[in-house]
Formats: C-alpha cells, structure tokens, sequence
C-alpha cells in the first residue's frame, strides 16, 4: 500500500511511534507492565507477516478454505464485510466442526446456541447475534443486524424472529455425533447417579465394540475468525462459535460481543480471537490489541503483548496450572492497516490461516503455527 493512501492518523501509527522506541522494547512505557522472557523474545524478534503489504485475509487455523475465498472476494471488489461472512461460513455449514454453527457442541440440555459478529471498518458499524437457536449461519444475521437496523445486538428468541424475517430457514443444528457427546458428557457427570460412567458401562460380549466419543471432543472453546483488507484500504472482521460445550444455557463468550472477540478500526487494523471467551471479555481483548497497533507495535507484538497482560490478569486457582500460568489456551490474530498481519498464543497448538495471493501450494493460502508465551 503506498502511504499516500494513509491518513495522518495512520500515518503516526506506523511511523512516528515505532520510530520513538514504542514497539516491543517500549512495553513498559506502555504500562503493560515487565514481559517475562518468551513474551520478551516474541516481542523483539522479527515475525511472520511483520514485512507484507496490501490486501490479504487472516483466520483461524481451521478456516480453510474460507480464508482463500476471502481473499478472493476482496481482490474481485466484494466488500471487506461479505468476504469475511462468507469464509465463517464454511465452517458453520461442516456438520462435522463442532465448535461452529451446524453440528455444534450444545449446552448442558442439549440445545445448540450459537454467536457471532461482524464488524465493518468503512462506516464503523457492527452487528452480533447471541444464544441463537435453529440458524446454522449466525454470521450472516449479525451481518444483516449491520446492514438493516439501528442496533448492534440481539439475542435469543429476539435473534431467531429477526433471522425468520430476513429469510432465513430454521433447521435442527444437533446432530448425531454431537448428540452423542452430549448423551456421553451427561452420563459422565457424577458417578453416584443412575447414569453409568464409561469405565461402569456393560460392554457387548463378543463381537465389534461400538466406538466411544473421542475425549478431545468432551470440552471446547472453539471459533472461528477471519479478518480482511482490500486493496483500497477497507476492512472487516469476523467472528462466529458455538461457544462453550455444555455450557449454562445463554451463556454468552466473546464471539458476539465487539471489542472482545473480534474488533475492526478502518485506520489502524483488526483483531480476532479464538479460545476462553471469558478471558477476552474481561480484558477487552480483540479490542486492546487494536489499541496496541495503534501504539506502534507489529501485529505480532500486539498479540503478544496482550495474551502477555491477559496471563497476568488470570488470578482464579481453578485457571491455573501448577506453575502459575493459565491452564487454558487463547490464540489470538491481528492484521494491520498497511496488510501486516501476525499472531500469537499462550500455549503450543494455535493457528492461523493466511491467504494474500503468495501461496503456491494451489489453495491460495498457508497455515502458521502462532508463537506460543510458553514453550513448556
């Protein structure tokens, strides 16, 4: 992007406070406080995405292939808004991701409630949906409660008569392989009731056992995000769950809420997050990242800058592993106005999908593993 195209603002954003020792080494003045030394490390060695100009899109690890489809739409003249919508919505019609839309991990009755918003940089307007039931594709509603009416949020039964009226069509979101984790979880709960645990079960004599659920599908965070920039300098992010499994019905995580899962300000960039909603929520995370470019620091610096301030804040026993640190996993993704883009996680095994018409793998698109804040 030439930089006649930055406005004064962006402008001291990308010059002016990186050239006065802001970024990395500056946390301090920041009053983010002293980095322990892998925040320090992730924060002073050059990143994944910290050189790249112009348009490009940047998702979660498991949006693929939407990041691609993404970057096509911006790169054919769609808007930011659209491009982001329509690469969640693959996951969201996978019956077989179970943290988004169909197919859904659902709360403890039994009863998929999904979230999601989206936020679009040129007019500064978002539109979020929460505990909706019966619609795989909550993003497009949040994307309609942007476009046609005054609010930002709706939720519950407010949100399904609002998606019915825009057109859309009810359907059952549990399926069978979520059904039974559901029945599975239940059973599982307390070894004193009439359910039987896995390990009291009667097993079949003779013959194929039937398969148990995988544990890894027993508990989820999961998400999926996807923010974009078009070759004029427009942006958009998104961010659309199922939230919590088994969670309190109408609990609500940070996917829907702006400034907490995902967050877009056309003169300085987006962020996204996918993880421990409560953890975004309470330290305004998608939000406080964005603030943090403005600052002057890298995509990258930012992400870990705030997941850095976001451990520090964890002071719940039950958050904490043995050493301190938290027990749970948030990974986080940023893309700047210029088209740097970066990420980062607390512990190993986040991801981020990046689509900017480098690839040559022939899907238009690479996966990076995040830098973790912990290595152990």
């Amino acid at each position: 992007m030439r930089m006649n195209t930055l406005d004064r603002r962006g402008f001291l954003t990308f010059t002016g406070l990186a050239g006065a020792g802001m970024a990395g080494a500056g946390l301090a003045g920041l009053g983010l406080g002293t980095p322990n030394a892998r925040a320090a490390s992730l924060l002073s060695a050059p990143a994944e995405g910290d050189a790249h100009r112009g348009p490009c899109a940047i998702a979660s690890g498991n949006c693929d292939p939407g990041v691609a489809k993404a970057y096509e739409m911006v790169m054919n003249g769609f808007d930011p808004a659209d491009a982001v919508v329509a690469a969640v919505k693959f996951n969201e019609d996978d019956p077989n991701d179970q943290s988004v839309g169909l197919g859904g991990l659902p709360n403890e009755e039994g009863i998929v409630e999904l979230d999601a918003s989206v936020m679009h940089g040129p007019t500064h307007k978002a539109g979020s949906v929460a505990s909706i039931r019966n619609i795989k594709n909550p993003a497009a509603v949040a994307l309609e409660v942007l476009r046609k009416t005054d609010h930002v949020m709706i939720v519950g039964e407010g949100a399904l008569k609002f998606a019915l009226r825009m057109g859309f069509k009810e359907e059952n979101l549990l399926t069978e392989k979520s059904r039974q984790a559901w029945v599975q979880w239940r059973a599982n709960l307390n070894k004193d009731d009439k359910w039987f645990d896995d390990d009291q079960q009667i097993q079949p004599v003779g013959g194929k056992k039937v398969s148990a659920i995988e544990k890894s599908l027993m508990f989820t965070w999961g998400t999926v995000h996807c923010s974009a920039l078009t070759p004029a300098g427009d942006m958009a992010a998104c961010t659309s769950t199922s939230g919590l499994s088994w969670k309190i019905p109408g609990r609500i995580g940070d996917s829907p809420i702006v400034g907490a899962g995902m967050y877009c300000d056309n003169t300085v960039g987006c962020a996204g997050a996918t993880g421990r909603g409560e953890s975004m929520i309470v330290n305004c995370g998608s939000y406080a990242i964005v603030q943090n470019m403005e600052r002057g620091m890298t995509p990258s610096e930012a992400c870990a800058a705030f997941l850095k301030k976001l451990c520090d804040h964890t002071k719940e026993k039950h958050l904490l592993d043995a050493k301190g640190r938290p027990n749970f996993n948030v990974s986080v993704y940023a893309l700047r106005k210029d088209g740097a883009y970066g990420g980062a996680c607390i512990h190993p095994g986040g991801s981020y999908a990046i689509a900017d018409g480098t690839a040559a793998n022939g899907k238009n698109l690479r996966i990076v593993a995040c830098p973790p804040l912990f290595n152990d």
